[in-house]
C-alpha cells in the first residue's frame, strides 16, 4: 500500500455572464399619392420644405435612445440559472453539472465516501474520524467511534442511515473494520489484522449481507476476507485461485474504489506500483481471479491503476442495491483511472475503458490531463442534465472530470481537490476530499 500525501492546487474561480444585443429598428417613410414638390407652387414649396423639417425632428426624437449606444451599454439578457439545461456558450450541448460545497465541520482528509441516497451519505478519513448526513449535506454530523484518533479510516460501506462498516489501514493491528447499527451511536471492532505482513486497502459489499475486503500481497498473493453476515464477522478466503502479485504491486488506499463490485458475483481490484498497471477480476465473489494488464502508467511506486467504477443495473434505475438482477450489459462497462500521484509529475493515459467486464481495457481517447484517484457513474436520473446515460465523473487533487461517451472522452468540469467521489442510485453524488473538503453535484 502506498501512502499519498498529494497537496491542494488552487485555481482562482471566474464568472461568465452572457449579454444580450438590443434589437435596432429603422423609421422609413413612404411617398403620398398627391402631386410632388415639383408640381407645387414655390410658396407653396416653402411651407413643405418646412413641415418636412419638422416632421424630420419629429422622427430623430422618436428614435430609441438605445440605437446609438454601443454593444456593451444595452441591456444585457437575462443570466442563465444553474438549473437552466441550456449551454451558454451556444455549443447545442446541455450544461455540465457542478459542485456545490458544504460545511463538514471537520480539517482532516476524508478519503472514504458513500453515498446511500439523495439525503443520505457516510465519509470518513483521518483521525478516527466518520461523518454522517440524513439532510442531503444541510448538516454533517461526526460519528466517529471512541478511541480511534490514531486510525487512518479510509474506506466506508454504508447499507442505510443506520448501518455502516468503515475500514482502517495500515500494517499488522493499524488495518481494522468497525460496525454500527446504529447510526454512529455505537459501533462494534469486527476485525483486526493480526499479520504484521498483511496491509488492508479497500472494503467493498455485493448487498447487506455478503462483502470482501482486500490487502496488499502476503506470500507474494492479495489476501482476501470474505463476509456473510453484513461484516459481523470475517474470514481469509484460500488463495489458490489468486495470481501471483507482480514484484513490488500492491493496491492504493486512495479513495476506497480499489475494490469493487457490481451485480451480486462480480468484483474488482485494481493494483499499482507494479512493472505494469493491472486490474484483476473474480466472477464468484474472491474465490478465483483473473489478471488483465492497462495502459495506465506504471514501473513505479506511485503510479498504477487508483480507482475502478462498473456500471450496476442501480445506475439505471431507482432500486435497492444487491441482489441478482438485470443489466449484465451495463454491468460488463467499466472505467478505470489512475496515473502518478505525485505533485507535478506528468499522468499520460489516465484513464481506460472495458466493455467485457474487465477481460480487455482500451486506453481512454482523450483521459484526464492529470492523475486522478476517484471515479463514478452518474445515476439516471442525471441522463437529462448532461445529455447521455453513458456519464461519468473522475475526481483527483487538480479537478474533476466528466465523461459522457462512457469513458472514451473525458473533458475539465471543475479545479477543485477531491480524492473520491460516489453517487447513490437516485441521483445523490457527493465528493471528499483534504481539509474536510466535502461537497454535493448540483445540476
Amino acid at each position: 500500500m502506498r501512502r499519498l500525501g498529494n497537496k491542494r492546487r488552487t485555481v482562482p474561480t471566474t464568472r461568465t455572464h452572457s449579454t444580450g444585443t438590443g434589437t435596432v429598428h429603422s423609421h422609413r417613410t413612404g411617398a403620398g399619392t398627391g402631386p410632388g414638390p415639383a408640381d407645387r407652387p414655390p410658396g407653396a414649396a416653402r411651407r413643405t420644405a418646412r413641415l418636412l423639417a419638422v416632421a424630420l425632428t419629429v422622427l430623430a426624437s422618436a428614435v430609441p435612445a438605445h440605437a446609438s449606444e454601443t454593444p456593451d451599454s444595452r441591456p444585457s439578457a437575462p443570466i442563465p440559472t444553474p438549473s437552466s439545461s441550456a449551454d451558454t456558450r451556444g455549443t447545442g450541448q446541455p450544461r455540465p453539472p457542478g459542485w456545490r460545497s458544504q460545511d463538514s465541520g471537520v480539517t482532516v482528509r476524508l478519503r472514504g465516501l458513500d453515498a446511500v441516497d439523495r439525503r443520505t451519505a457516510w465519509a470518513a478519513g483521518s483521525q478516527g474520524t466518520v461523518l454522517r448526513t440524513t439532510d442531503g449535506g444541510a448538516h454533517w454530523r461526526t460519528v466517529s467511534p471512541p478511541g480511534t484518533a490514531d486510525l487512518e479510516f479510509r474506506d466506508i460501506e454504508a447499507f442505510d442511515a443506520r448501518r455502516a462498516v468503515v475500514l482502517a489501514i495500515g500494517e499488522g493491528e493499524a488495518s481494522r473494520m468497525l460496525r454500527t447499527e446504529d447510526g454512529g451511536a455505537t459501533w462494534t471492532e469486527v476485525f483486526r489484522n493480526t499479520d504484521p505482513r498483511a496491509f488492508y486497502d479497500c472494503v467493498a459489499f455485493f448487498d447487506d449481507r455478503r462483502g470482501l475486503a482486500m490487502s496488499d500481497p502476503v506470500d507474494g498473493k492479495y489476501r482476501i476476507l470474505s463476509t456473510r453476515d453484513g461484516g459481523r464477522s470475517w474470514r481469509v478466503l484460500p488463495d489458490t485461485g489468486m495470481p501471483p502479485a507482480l514484484p513490488g504491486e500492491a493496491g492504493f488506499a486512495a479513495s476506497g474504489q480499489c475494490l469493487v463490485t457490481s451485480g451480486s458475483r462480480d468484483v474488482w481490484l485494481a493494483t499499482g506500483g507494479g512493472a505494469r498497471a493491472r486490474v484483476l477480476h473474480s466472477a464468484d465473489r474472491g474465490h478465483t481471479w483473473r489478471a488483465t494488464e492497462l495502459s495506465l502508467p506504471a514501473g513505479d511506486p506511485a503510479r498504477g491503476v487508483f480507482a475502478l467504477a462498473f456500471r450496476d443495473s442501480d445506475s439505471d434505475s431507482d432500486g435497492d442495491r444487491g441482489g441478482d438482477r438485470d443489466g449484465d450489459r451495463d454491468r460488463a462497462h467499466g472505467i478505470a483511472v489512475g496515473g502518478d500521484y505525485r505533485t507535478g509529475q506528468p499522468s499520460p493515459d489516465a484513464a481506460a475503458t472495458t466493455r467485457d467486464g474487465g477481460r480487455s481495457w482500451r486506453p481512454a481517447d482523450r483521459p484526464p490531463p492529470a492523475y486522478r484517484s476517484g471515479a463514478a457513474w452518474l445515476p439516471a436520473r442525471w441522463t437529462h442534465r448532461v445529455g447521455s446515460r453513458h456519464a461519468a465523473l473522475a475526481v483527483g487533487p487538480t479537478g474533476t472530470d466528466l465523461t459522457t461517451d462512457g469513458g472514451r472522452t473525458w473533458r475539465p468540469m471543475d479545479t477543485g481537490s477531491y480524492d473520491t467521489v460516489d453517487c447513490a442510485p437516485d441521483g445523490g453524488c457527493w465528493a471528499s476530499g483534504e481539509k474536510g473538503r466535502v461537497a454535493r453535484l448540483t445540476r
